[in-house]
């Protein structure tokens, strides 16, 4: 009898483990295959992130020891991930996306939020985009966690004429290949860290329309001056590419106007570093959002977000990284709530407008606590 069920425990154990090995090749192979999770650096792309300095020979590195948590740590917050009662707004938000008028020489600004952050920035006549996540599904597949409810859907199509589109890191959220594809034959040239741009080459992107910069490097758009700078992250789209590809915040500078966009990251040094070489700013799009104490080094705080848009020497701070999808177990309003209660306590002007709403920076800096309108009257 007891060899019976040791033979049947083994059949079991070896079914399993075949239904694994299936299981693991077909997603693997998948993504050697699917053009969602893009192509791993090679050729001269290789060649400029062997000689950086932030590249070990095997993987990039942030500048200080940063763990990016574990299986183990993020399974147990799996129930509460999937069904947490505030993850989601009550309704559909009223967006109202403002048509882009014709671009204008002038010193002017405008900031345009789509969600998340995805950002269209008017400046010196010229139209830059940020991580135009503009799409419903921040995956490689079409399962899990959506965007938020829009009453009207972003509208990509009016998005013509772009000047350049920045990109911060190869993740699904920041980096869609939907939106790419709809956005590649209108935007002229596009800003990527070491790596990235072998995904747009994949998706049909020419080498000619690609820079790619390291940290503290610089390239120029006209008369605007744009910046790579160092964040606390990590990369990778698919089982193999883990940190292949390089993070980055950004700096966006012309002689009237200095933008920074923290990208994704964890509290560090290098915001005191890019406020001392860079700052002041204008304006700094802060990363806000998605946080938690099992990945502390590579989301900040929203108490973290407000200290380090005081280190870069922002006059104006925006909490970004928040309001489109659940990629964490908060409520979808904490981030935005507790960055506007230590932005009080800190003295800094901080702006939140609706998504979708055209502001005019140095002019508007929008009040209305609007995701408000789509809580339930007990969270509130």
């Amino acid at each position: 009898m007891a060899n019976k069920k040791l033979n049947t425990l083994f059949r079991y154990t070896i079914f399993l483990v075949l239904i694994i090995l299936i299981f693991g090749t077909i997603s693997y192979s998948y993504t050697k295959v699917a053009p969602q999770f893009g192509e791993t650096p090679e050729g001269d792309f290789l060649t400029r992130i062997n000689n950086s300095p932030n590249y070990d020979g095997e993987q990039f590195k942030n500048l200080i020891e940063t763990s990016t948590g574990s299986l183990w740590d993020v399974l147990p917050l799996l129930p509460k991930l999937l069904f947490s009662e505030q993850s989601t707004p009550i309704k559909p938000f009223e967006v109202n996306f403002e048509p882009i008028p014709d671009k204008k020489m002038d010193s002017l600004c405008y900031i345009t939020w789509y969600g998340h952050s995805a950002f269209l920035i008017e400046l010196e006549g010229k139209r830059i985009l940020i991580d135009p996540m503009l799409t419903d599904n921040p995956s490689p597949l079409p399962i899990g966690t959506k965007r938020f409810p829009y009453e009207s859907p972003i509208p990509i199509d009016q998005l013509t004429d772009i000047d350049a589109i920045i990109i911060s890191h190869d993740h699904y959220d920041h980096l869609d290949y939907q939106s790419i594809l709809q956005l590649k034959e209108v935007t002229n040239h596009f800003y990527t860290p070491l790596g990235v741009g072998s995904h747009l080459i994949s998706w049909g992107i020419p080498t000619s329309k690609i820079t790619e910069l390291d940290w503290w490097e610089d390239s120029k758009l006209s008369s605007i001056e744009i910046i790579a700078s160092p964040s606390r992250h990590f990369s990778g789209r698919g089982l193999t590419d883990r940190d292949k590809t390089q993070w980055a915040s950004w700096i966006i500078k012309s002689e009237n106007t200095s933008i920074y966009f923290s990208g994704d990251g964890g509290y560090g040094p290098h915001f005191e570093d890019i406020g001392q070489k860079y700052g002041p700013f204008d304006l700094a799009l802060m990363e806000c959002g998605q946080y938690n104490d099992a990945w502390p080094d590579i989301h900040m705080l929203p108490e973290q977000s407000v200290a380090a848009g005081n280190e870069v020497k922002a006059k104006v701070i925006m909490p970004i990284h928040w309001g489109a999808f659940n990629l964490s177990t908060h409520s979808w309003t904490e981030p935005v709530t507790r960055f506007k209660k230590e932005s009080e306590l800190q003295n800094m002007t901080m702006i939140h407008p609706f998504i979708g709403k055209r502001i005019q920076l140095g002019q508007d800096y929008p009040q209305e606590e609007w995701w408000l309108r789509y809580m339930s009257e007990s969270a509130h």
